[in-house]
């Protein structure tokens, strides 16, 4: 009789107990849901990054800063699938012997003579790199792109010594065919 009590006695606190959890386990499991649900509403973004870099230009040595910041003042960008993502704000200083040569803030919105209004429309400001020094200036390359894609546009500035700035869409990759893509 002591091994039947006993026996039901711990088949007792083994049910509760697999109740409770499994009471909980169903409430993590909710709490997870909602916050993924919650997480996946929320706009993506891209990483801060700040690169430095170090060249010469005309016998003189440049310091360059890029720094691209997520901004949620910058409207909201969607793709086709509803996603939403924060567009970026870019900061390029550039100094040459202690002096400010370049200190000017770029976002897609900088490049909008450049690029189609029906792209810049789904589109974010990707990046911005020192590319190399030429006769004509120091290079920058910058893309505005789709998001999460390989749909890009190439943006070349040239900077003056005086720091003076010209930009150009640049060429596409030879391997990129547009006219193959229906």
């Amino acid at each position: 009789m002591k091994k039947l009590v006993y026996m039901l006695a711990c088949a007792s606190v083994i049910f509760f107990t697999a109740c409770s959890s499994k009471n909980k386990s169903e409430k993590e499991d909710a709490q997870l849901l909602m916050q993924d649900s919650t997480e996946a509403a929320a706009p993506q973004r891209m990483q801060v990054s700040d690169v430095k870099a170090t060249f010469t230009f005309k016998g003189k040595e440049y310091q360059s800063s890029v720094v691209r910041r997520p901004d949620e003042s910058l409207p909201i960008v969607k793709n086709e699938q509803g996603e939403k993502f924060v567009d970026n704000r870019i900061t390029l200083r550039l100094t040459s012997g202690g002096k400010q040569v370049v200190d000017r803030v770029f976002t897609k919105e900088s490049f909008a003579s450049l690029v189609d209004a029906k792209f810049m429309k789904y589109a974010i400001l990707e990046g911005l790199v020192y590319d190399q020094t030429t006769p004509q200036g120091i290079i920058y390359a910058a893309s505005v792109c789709y998001p999460q894609s390989d749909l890009y546009v190439p943006i070349k500035l040239t900077i003056t010594a005086d720091g003076k700035i010209s930009m150009t869409q640049d060429e596409m990759m030879e391997d990129y065919q547009t006219d193959s893509i229906d």
